[in-house]
């Protein structure tokens, strides 16, 4: 059942023949070209089950394009890139959908939607509910572990017209949460967010990450205070190629980030949390 143990979804019954089940994501090599702009320029990556990844760079880097790759919706120019086992080019994508959450924050909402309507669209992948179509008790169920999951238990019936930022973010992440997925997508989901309302939102990815450990995520952002403590990884992006990539400790440093960033900056953790400051400026 959803929230307790590992991932647990009938998507699964789908074989992932002929590849390492824990491997969700590869990219090898990877080029994309746009009319004449290179966004991604030999990106390599692997992404494993129950590995929590930090997707960094500057404006124009290439993160969104790259999140593009992850969701199956757009193809490399060159390279390899394997999606829950299965290569890209040879495969319907439409079939693996079902197991990738993407959550973007241009998504399109019913305004008059309830958080609980929201949340069972999900099930079905649609923006408004599937007329005559029913939920289940299961399913409701599954429903209500979401929303208390994601902390929005008192605002399961406001609509969406009502809520802050920060709860349609959250409720957001509660609907791709409910078709079980293995690779939860996240583009900048504490973008425009306040204090309390990023901390918040940390707090349930936290919570989500506890709670289902078979569960690999990646999370686009400009910022490192935006990433939770479960991080466990992370990939520096730097003009469409890849700066670092590996274990979150070993590249959230000083001075990965300065050269990722292109200006001095020094990174500190404190309490499983990163920070990164501007590096004072000497006079020469």
């Amino acid at each position: 059942m959803l929230l307790r143990g590992p991932v647990q979804s009938a998507h699964m019954a789908v074989p992932i023949s002929g590849a390492d089940p824990e491997i969700l994501f590869r990219a090898a090599g990877v080029d994309l070209v746009r009319g004449d702009r290179l966004l991604l320029d030999q990106v390599s990556v692997t992404i494993r089950a129950g590995e929590h990844w930090a997707l960094l760079g500057p404006n124009g880097a290439g993160k969104s394009t790259l999140l593009q790759v992850m969701a199956t919706h757009a193809h490399p120019t060159r390279g390899q890139v394997d999606v829950l086992g299965r290569r890209l080019g040879t495969v319907n994508v439409f079939a693996l959908r079902p197991w990738i959450g993407h959550v973007s924050p241009h998504h399109r909402v019913d305004p008059q939607r309830t958080v609980g309507d929201v949340v069972l669209t999900g099930l079905t992948g649609t923006i408004q509910l599937v007329p005559g179509r029913e939920a289940t008790e299961a399913e409701l169920a599954r429903a209500g572990a979401v929303i208390d999951l994601m902390g929005l238990r008192a605002r399961a019936d406001a609509r969406w017209l009502v809520l802050s930022q920060g709860e349609r973010g959250r409720a957001l992440i509660g609907r791709a949460l409910m078709a079980q997925p293995r690779l939860l997508l996240l583009d900048e989901p504490a973008a425009g967010l306040d204090v309390a309302g990023r901390e918040q939102l940390l707090a349930s990815m936290d919570e989500l990450r506890q709670r289902l450990p078979g569960l690999a995520t990646v999370l686009v952002t400009h910022h490192l205070e935006e990433l939770p403590a479960s991080t466990t990884h992370s990939l520096l992006l730097r003009d469409g190629h890849v700066v670092a990539a590996g274990p979150a400790p070993e590249v959230l440093t000083t001075e990965l980030a300065s050269a990722c960033f292109g200006i001095p900056v020094t990174v500190s953790r404190h309490l499983g949390r990163w920070t990164a400051l501007s590096s004072p400026r000497h006079p020469t």
